[in-house]
């Protein structure tokens, strides 16, 4: 048994009791923003011990979440951008001419978008995959008659599901895991290979299945409008080029995208940039083509037109995370956000003293290990953040091991599968945004529609870890 010592407070209680306040209003379809800043002023008021900490921690949390949600806002924002210029360029039509020859069909494309997003994530993590699979193929697969509700799922489940989970080729969850459980990368990867691809699979199938009707369902918008048939959607919520033909400027744009987001990938390649690096280079090419192409096209307008295109799309980055920061608020008192928000006299998330608490009063065996682990992994992802309860996943894995005779890298392997389906963004709205945004879809209507297929994805990886361990 881990050797623990984790004494609650008002403030866990007053946090688990959010929690489920939060996911009973969630459950309902009711906004949460309301709920979320009623228990930051309750726990804050406990946890600062007057009533004017209680209102502080409002607006500290608020500025905390900004911070955190910054870069993804402002890369929504600049892809929003320039998807936005594709459109009126009528760029997007000619880009998106050759594949939709093959992406005909809704299941087809729903399958091809998971299959691109998926290897994309591989090589370069879920975040600027999601920038570049949707500037130019998402829209070919929503005119391909695919919803973007589905769009979502399949690149969701997939990049920050599948991909982000396993991470084989960069290896940045696997390291994290191995160093905490005092194994090696490699020994995760190996021995939890059948519980990765299980859990990815697993998914992605009982999310095809359970929809397949609906997914099939849809019809082509060059059916929908003959008259208009190249008129093909783009991200964010984009309906209608207004280039009737091809102009000069439009073929240049068309021609110079591809080529400039394949020169990103071979330097993320040859220099190794991941992550927030890889992304930076994703959304600063995005600008650049799109002050290209407002100049090409503009003129001296461009000035002008450069300045439209940013506004509309930090507005609509704005309207889309304005409640989601305020429920981030709130679940960032989970993990290492708490000392900034309630003051350095807490040194750790409310949610590791939570599985570590629950670690420690729970009577211990192979099967039973195997499940805390699952459970421990997903309470550590509520803060929206898969990879920051990997330590502790991994520290357990190494505990529950040694204790049980059990597989240390099994046990570790389940706890990154958990954490990051539920943290990396797959089930907790506030860690999906992303995907959410560039498909123009509710975060909260992604999350929900996801649950289901992940469930049973943790069923059928949990009944192979037992054989496994």
């Amino acid at each position: 048994m881990p050797e623990v010592s984790i004494v609650l407070t008002p403030v866990h209680w007053l946090f688990l009791t959010g929690v489920i306040a939060i996911f009973l209003t969630m459950i309902l379809r009711k906004d949460t923003p309301i709920v979320c800043i009623l228990f930051l002023f309750l726990i804050g008021t406990a946890g600062r011990h007057s009533l004017a900490g209680g209102v502080q921690a409002i607006f500290t949390s608020v500025i905390y979440a900004i911070s955190q949600f910054m870069e993804v806002i402002a890369t929504i924002a600049l892809v929003t951008a320039f998807s936005k210029c594709l459109r009126d360029l009528g760029s997007d039509a000619l880009l998106m001419a050759p594949m939709s020859r093959v992406m005909r069909r809704p299941v087809i494309s729903w399958w091809l978008l998971g299959f691109t997003m998926f290897l994309f994530s591989l090589f370069l993590w879920p975040s600027p995959s999601v920038a570049l699979i949707g500037a130019i193929i998402l829209p070919i697969a929503i005119h391909s008659g695919l919803s973007p509700l589905f769009a979502a799922m399949a690149m969701n489940l997939a990049g920050h599901g599948f991909a982000l989970s396993y991470d084989a080729m960069i290896q940045g969850a696997p390291a994290i895991s191995a160093r905490a459980a005092g194994i090696s990368a490699g020994e995760i990867l190996a021995q939890g290979r059948p519980l990765f691809w299980i859990m990815g699979l697993g998914t992605v199938l009982a999310a095809f299945v359970m929809n397949w009707e609906a997914i099939n369902g849809g019809i082509p918008r060059a059916a929908e409008n003959p008259d208009n048939s190249n008129h093909l959607t783009t991200p964010a919520g984009s309906h209608k080029p207004s280039h009737t033909s091809a102009s000069r400027s439009s073929i240049l744009l068309a021609v110079f995208t591809p080529l400039a987001f394949l020169a990103d990938i071979l330097l993320m390649l040859l220099l190794d940039l991941k992550g927030g690096d890889a992304t930076s280079l994703v959304a600063g090419t995005a600008v650049l083509l799109m002050c290209l192409g407002a100049v090409l096209e503009f003129r001296a307008g461009s000035l002008e037109k450069v300045t439209e295109y940013l506004t509309d799309g930090f507005l609509f980055a704005i309207r889309i995370f304005a409640p989601v920061i305020v429920i981030g608020a709130f679940f960032f008192l989970g993990g290492e956000g708490i000392s900034q928000i309630l003051g350095d006299t807490y040194d750790r998330g409310i949610l590791n003293d939570w599985a570590l608490w629950l670690a420690g009063h729970t009577p211990l065996n192979r099967y039973m290990t195997a499940f805390l682990q699952l459970i421990i992994g997903g309470l550590t992802g509520l803060d929206g953040s898969g990879f920051s309860g990997l330590p502790l996943t991994g520290a357990l894995a190494r505990t529950f091991g040694t204790a049980t005779g059990s597989s240390i890298p099994i046990l570790a392997a389940l706890g990154q599968i958990s954490a990051i389906f539920i943290g990396g963004g797959c089930v907790v709205p506030w860690g999906l945004i992303p995907v959410a945004a560039i498909c123009d879809v509710s975060p909260i209507e992604l999350a929900s529609k996801n649950m289901a297929p992940v469930l049973i994805g943790f069923a059928c990886t949990l009944a192979a870890a037992c054989f496994l361990l």
